[in-house]
């Protein structure tokens, strides 16, 4: 049976500001937690891939997983860290820098909304730089952000939304720039109120299987490259 591993932290209110641009400063939520898994940790007989993001990729994690299994193994680190703050590469090399993964796929943008959209410009090139400059040569996939509907009317998106938007034009450009593809998880679910939650921002089993083939396919079609 494949080995597995869990890692839950909460981060403290110590800030270490290594490897982070001073102008930002951090910006704490009200609960911040971290979630990294590895699956088949010991077994190194198929390619791994990592997937990052937050409670969103934490949702379709496992469909990816049954979509994968017997072609690679996976991991995942969702946390609800933003790329602006300081202590995010700190956990992405708990990954890094201890496993080597075949792709690696990524998103960052629903959290952190008290960071600004010129913030997250600001910091987002530099953390796409260092997950390339740590990745050991795996192929890279950039996935833009889902959007947010109203709790009482799924009906309609969120002001959040517009955020989210913005953040995926701001990811879109970074990304593009490095030569990263692009893995667009907000079209496929943002004209479905169907898939979404009471809460808005996660999403039903429906919901969380379509991300999970997107994702799957995404990873399935740069693992043949």
């Amino acid at each position: 049976m494949a080995a597995l591993a869990a890692v839950v932290c909460v981060s403290s209110g110590h800030i270490v500001k290594a490897n982070a641009d001073p102008s930002v400063a951090p910006k704490r939520e009200s609960i911040e937690w971290c979630d990294i898994w590895v699956t088949g940790a010991n077994e190194t007989n198929l390619p791994r891939v990592l997937l990052i993001g937050d409670s969103i990729t934490r949702l379709y994690y496992p469909g990816v997983e049954k979509a994968l299994e017997g072609k690679a193994q996976c991991a995942r680190l969702a946390t609800s860290t933003c790329v602006c703050d300081p202590t995010y590469r700190k956990e992405l090399s708990l990954l890094l820098d201890n496993y080597k993964f075949d792709v690696i796929h990524i998103n960052n943008g629903l959290h952190g909304f008290g960071y600004s959209e010129q913030d997250y410009a600001k910091s987002l090139p530099g953390v796409l730089q260092y997950v390339k400059d740590h990745a050991h040569g795996a192929k890279i996939i950039w996935a833009n952000t889902t959007p947010v509907r109203k709790v009482k009317n799924l009906s309609e998106l969120d002001a959040r939304t517009e955020r989210v938007k913005e953040r995926n034009r701001i990811a879109d450009a970074a990304a593009k720039a490095q030569g990263i593809p692009i893995d667009d998880l907000f079209a496929p679910v943002v004209d479905h109120p169907e898939y979404f939650r009471k809460d808005g921002v996660h999403y039903n089993g429906k919901g969380a299987a379509v991300l999970s083939r997107a994702v799957a396919d995404a990873i399935l079609k740069a693992l043949a490259k």
